[in-house]
């Protein structure tokens, strides 16, 4: 059974009276567990796609489906739950608390979660050491590099433990060497088991995925099986 059903999906904005379609009618499925890159110039749908996907917002048109259940059928705290407990997010610009420390940034999905306070700071210590920032974990984010700061938003993501994670051009404000590192990271996460969905223009970047879906002008211009798939060096974020 696909953990992602997408049938028909249409997302159409409307703007003063003036309709401009995003997604024009995409269908596929995701397996829980693959690698999946989603590419395309910019406008071709992607961060729209994963906004739906995201449950940050909601199509038009067609039907969407997360682990068997139509996004419809959630109420409002019913998909803000799923999206704390089962998504976790990684966007380009990091979106962290500024002035803020690393373990205080990773930690703040918690607090919106049903778990006990009390694993609150040993599962916060756990992702920061997964991405290899556990030396920098009383460090205020806005003194740590890009890439470090990237790492930090990728164990923010990973907190609660999710079934699938969500990056957005991970890797669009890094250079060559950081942006291998956050590659090699989301590769391990993915032989650790979790879903991961890639929003990326970066050929490089896509290589690491299982599957490739090309978007143009909202449609699907192909789905294909990454014949060759690049593997990064597991361990070469850590100090």
């Amino acid at each position: 059974m696909a953990l992602i059903e997408v049938k028909n999906l249409e997302k159409t904005y409307f703007t003063d009276g003036v309709e401009t379609p995003a997604i024009r009618g995409v269908s596929f499925n995701i397996k829980a567990g693959e690698f999946i890159a989603v590419m395309g110039p910019s406008g071709s749908g992607k961060s729209t796609l994963l906004h739906i996907l995201g449950f940050l917002d909601i199509p038009t048109g067609g039907t969407y489906k997360f682990d068997d259940k139509a996004i419809d059928d959630f109420s409002e705290n019913e998909l803000a739950r799923v999206r704390n407990k089962k998504m976790g997010f990684v966007f380009q610009a990091f979106n962290l608390l500024p002035r803020t420390t690393v373990f205080h940034n990773v930690k703040l999905p918690l607090l919106y979660s049903s778990l006990k306070e009390s694993s609150w700071k040993e599962r916060a210590e756990k992702a920061v050491e997964a991405v290899g920032l556990s030396h920098r974990i009383d460090y205020l984010t806005n003194k740590l590099s890009g890439g470090e700061r990237q790492r930090v938003a990728i164990a923010r993501a990973l907190v609660n433990t999710p079934q699938v994670i969500f990056a957005d051009e991970p890797t669009g404000n890094l250079d060559s060497k950081s942006g291998s590192q956050i590659m090699d990271i989301l590769e391990r996460l993915n032989d650790e088991g979790h879903t991961i969905i890639l929003i990326t223009h970066e050929t490089y970047t896509a290589e690491y995925a299982d599957r490739v879906i090309k978007l143009k002008d909202g449609l699907i211009e192909s789905d294909y099986e990454v014949a060759h798939r690049r593997r990064g060096a597991k361990d070469s974020f850590k100090k």
